[in-house]
């Protein structure tokens, strides 16, 4: 930090070199390049947190998978939302540190599905004029998976036949996947995996150092702050208080002056109730201090 303060000796030469460095900024009214500027440095944060929605849809042979599959799946259709991640970044246009929008919303398909409210078939005898049963019919789609798979083993090994080959070989493994995942969707259902990146401005406070950006619910997702249903996503700011600005305070001796805020390096903590998800060090001029400057003399 002081390495990085003795390089800003120069800041009074012009608006340019104030407007790349996010720790020192003009304050009040100076007379910059012939004219005037008037400006008050604020520090404004982008939180950005990513959660993750599985939405499972239960197959209509759920009830039997354990039987006839050995496997327990879901019962019954639920949507769980959580938290994947956060990024903090310091967001401001006139600046290097400039962070860039969230990423875009992207759905991931777990279980094969064409689509998501309808479910595969049992083919139907139409020369039988029996019923059959929800167990039954479960039955006899198991055993269809077991025959899919003993199917794909006998073109694997070679036993059935050596007439496939190549590409032919491959297509058929390719066809019997297909309906095998469509067979087990009867059972283990469907399961969708949706992931998005919402953005939350904070404009901090010299009087707080921690703020509720949002909340999240396991069944609801995303929450205003205000929302009292979901568990709070914190936005923590610990200030350093290590401000090196000796270098640049102009003595009582000097007449030429201006006057600048020095941003002090705070460590920002985003945080909720699994724990700590990200934290960084960003300039935060609420937290720092006002110091006049040494403008160079004019030839």
């Amino acid at each position: 930090m002081k390495r990085l303060l003795l390089l800003l000796t120069s800041i009074c030469i012009g608006g340019g070199v104030m407007a790349q460095n996010p720790y020192v900024k003009m304050q009040g009214a100076n007379e910059v390049n012939g004219g005037m500027v008037i400006s008050q440095p604020r520090t404004t944060l982008a939180v950005d947190v990513e959660v993750s929605c599985e939405k499972v849809v239960a197959g209509p042979y759920a009830r039997y998978a354990q039987k006839f599959l050995g496997v327990r799946p879901s019962l019954a259709d639920k949507t769980t939302w959580s938290v994947k991640g956060a990024q903090v970044s310091l967001l401001d246009d006139r600046t290097a540190y400039k962070a860039e929008a969230p990423a875009s919303r992207q759905e991931r398909e777990v279980l094969h599905a064409e689509s998501f409210d309808d479910f595969p078939r049992m083919p139907i005898d139409k020369n039988s004029m029996q019923f059959s049963s929800p167990e039954s019919a479960a039955e006899a789609a198991a055993a269809t998976i077991y025959s899919l798979r003993r199917h794909r083993m006998e073109l694997i090994t070679g036993e059935a036949g050596e007439n496939v080959f190549g590409g032919g070989l491959e297509a058929a493994l390719n066809e019997i996947n297909r309906l095998e995942q469509a067979y087990l969707e009867l059972f283990l259902g469907k399961l969708t995996v949706t992931t998005e990146t919402r953005r939350f401005v904070v404009c901090p406070e010299s009087s707080k150092k921690q703020y509720v950006v949002c909340r999240i619910s396991p069944t609801a997702g995303l929450l205003p702050a205000s929302d009292l249903s979901g568990d709070m996503i914190l936005l923590q700011i610990e200030p350093s208080g290590n401000i090196a600005d000796e270098e640049l305070r102009a003595s009582d001796k000097e007449s030429n002056v201006v006057t600048c805020r020095v941003a002090d390096p705070s460590v920002c903590i985003v945080m909720g109730s699994e724990g700590e998800y990200t934290r960084a060090v960003l300039p935060v001029f609420e937290f720092g201090r006002t110091i006049r400057v040494a403008a160079p003399r004019r030839k």
